[in-house]
């Protein structure tokens, strides 16, 4: 297995010599807007340029897209990607939404689904707590499985609770992303992991490895990569938590 983590939650998986491309977020730096309501309205999204080119980072056979924001499937993406690419995503509505775009095979992941041997499981997520769930809506991740291969299960936009550990009691994950930044607007709290919410992930999986990403690239990710290496270091997990740059590839 090979992670190549290109920015905010978009990976390049190599497993089971088969590539997946999960939740493209390809647009240059500085192409969107601020999402509103939210703090540094003086900072466009994306706020980094993409580490690796777009030729590179849809050279894959398949697409995952675990929910339809568009810091994991924007505009560009709909606008490079093949359009008979095979996309994989949550549900059957976000599946009519992408064929929409023109996308010709689509497939739901509402039910336990495979590509060319890989099994993929659909785990559920929640974008927040309490009333800005009415904002945030449906979003998930995705456990895959190979008999040759590490279990990795990549969370989603959630924070970490009871979808989150009964995914782990499931799938076992030997491997865990997890989308950090503690994203959040002006009013209601994160919607994404908080940096005790990695820690509480490792406490829920302890023999797994976590890898924290979705930070440092939108105007309302608010947890930066140091914040959240030095509170790791703190717990003693340097080794247990993995926070890597991207651009950077992790191999297991």
């Amino acid at each position: 297995m090979k992670i190549q983590f290109v920015r905010n939650a978009t990976i390049v998986l190599h497993y089971a010599d088969k590539k997946f491309l999960i939740d493209p977020f390809l647009s240059d730096k500085g192409a969107m807007p601020p999402f509103p309501n939210t703090a540094n309205q003086h900072l466009a999204n994306p706020t980094v340029d993409l580490s690796t080119s777009i030729n590179e980072i849809i050279d894959v056979d398949a697409v995952i897209v675990t929910h339809l924001h568009p810091d994991h499937f924007d505009d560009k993406a709909k606008e490079v990607l093949p359009k008979e690419i095979g996309i994989f995503a949550q549900n059957k509505e976000d599946v009519e939404v992408i064929k929409g775009e023109g996308f010709q095979n689509v497939f739901s992941l509402e039910e336990e689904s495979s590509f060319e041997n890989v099994t993929l499981s659909r785990t559920d997520g929640k974008h927040g707590a309490g009333e800005i769930l009415k904002q945030t809506g449906k979003v998930s991740g995705i456990a895959f499985s190979h008999p040759n291969e590490k279990t990795l299960y990549v969370a989603g936009d959630t924070l970490f609770n009871e979808d989150v550990q009964e995914a782990i009691q499931k799938h076992k994950p030997d491997i865990i992303v997890v989308n950090a930044g503690a994203a959040q607007f002006l009013e209601g709290g994160p919607i994404t992991m908080t940096k005790e919410n990695v820690v509480e992930t490792y406490q829920e999986a302890p023999d797994a490895t976590i890898i924290a990403v979705h930070m440092e690239s939108l105007n309302h990710c608010l947890l930066t990569r140091n914040e959240l290496k030095q509170f790791i270091k703190e717990k003693d997990l340097l080794n247990k938590v993995l926070i890597p740059d991207d651009g950077q590839t992790l191999s297991f």
